[in-house]
């Protein structure tokens, strides 16, 4: 028993080897991670370059596909692709047609072929109304008393009537600018009959060359504009807009009727310019006004009359 106790103790210890390498799998989660990344990001850039309709015909095809392919339109696709694309093909440069894309076509207006359209159709308004003053005298056995003093034409300016005088019938008393009775009736009816038509109106006095001259200096001059624009009062009180008229001018003598007789009492008239767009167009442009600068001169070209204006 007491060798027993002498035996020595034998103590095994194991030994733990270290870690060993752990080789390339962190490499195959990096790259699962950088791949779901890459999907995310494409994911993003599909959804922000394709159109509101789409990503809602996209929708509707992962709801219900089986409906949407039955169905048609927008996410029941076409022979190349499930659900038609939407969006800006970023790869085409601008201008640049593909293969089997057509372009579309550009409209273009003629402003001439337009232009002479609508003259065309003003010309045949301003005929039309002609036809309508004469059937008008006929018809009115008042006017038709004084059938030859009115005289209607076409012009390059539009539609004109002219009232002009005879030997023993004149349309105002004599070297004034006041209307006969009948004269005043006259105007009254075409006074009506005018605001038929948009077209503006411009009036014009005319006297002959019988020489007129007052104490005063009052001419012709005076006496035509007089006449003119007391046949302007009384196509009013007639009926017409009075924002229609758009000129009154007195002519004097300058224009005859009759140029081989100007003492002729038909060269005294007062003559009513139905005014087509083009005259009416050139009668506002010329009275335009213009800008004045700090030293009183014209700060862009403008007529003769507007500076004169301006410089007053």
């Amino acid at each position: 028993m007491a060798d027993e106790g002498l035996r020595p103790i034998i103590v095994k210890r194991i030994k733990k080897g270290g870690g060993g390498h752990h080789g390339g799998a962190w490499k195959i989660a990096y790259a699962d991670f950088v791949t779901a990344m890459m999907a995310f990001f494409l994911l993003m850039w599909l959804l922000g370059s394709t159109t509101k309709g789409d990503l809602n015909g996209i929708s509707e095809f992962f709801k219900t596909p089986l409906k949407v392919a039955m169905s048609g339109g927008s996410g029941s696709g076409d022979s190349s692709s499930v659900v038609q694309g939407g969006g800006t093909d970023l790869s085409r440069r601008n201008g640049q047609v593909k293969k089997g894309d057509t372009v579309p076509e550009k409209k273009t207006y003629d402003l001439k072929a337009a232009k002479a359209v609508l003259e065309r159709e003003e010309a045949a308004r301003l005929k039309a109304l002609k036809a309508k003053i004469e059937a008008t005298i006929e018809a009115n056995p008042l006017l038709k008393k004084y059938k030859n003093q009115l005289l209607l034409d076409i012009t390059s300016e539009g539609l004109r009537i002219q009232i002009v005088d005879e030997q023993n019938r004149p349309m105002f008393a004599l070297a004034k600018a006041e209307l006969e009775p009948y004269t005043r009736d006259i105007l009254h009816v075409i006074g009506i009959v005018l605001n038929e038509v948009p077209n503006r109106i411009g009036l014009s006095g005319h006297t002959d060359s019988t020489p007129y001259m007052s104490d005063s200096g009052y001419s012709n001059w005076e006496l035509s504009a007089d006449r003119a624009n007391a046949s302007r009062r009384e196509l009013v009180i007639g009926g017409m807009d009075d924002a229609k008229v758009l000129r009154v001018v007195g002519l004097a003598s300058a224009a005859h009727l009759d140029r081989k007789d100007p003492f002729n009492p038909i060269n005294r008239r007062i003559s009513i310019i139905v005014m087509n767009k083009k005259t009416e167009e050139a009668v506002l442009r010329d009275g335009a006004s213009i800008d004045i600068d700090e030293k009183g001169l014209p700060a862009a070209a403008g007529t003769i009359n507007a500076v004169a204006n301006g410089a007053k």
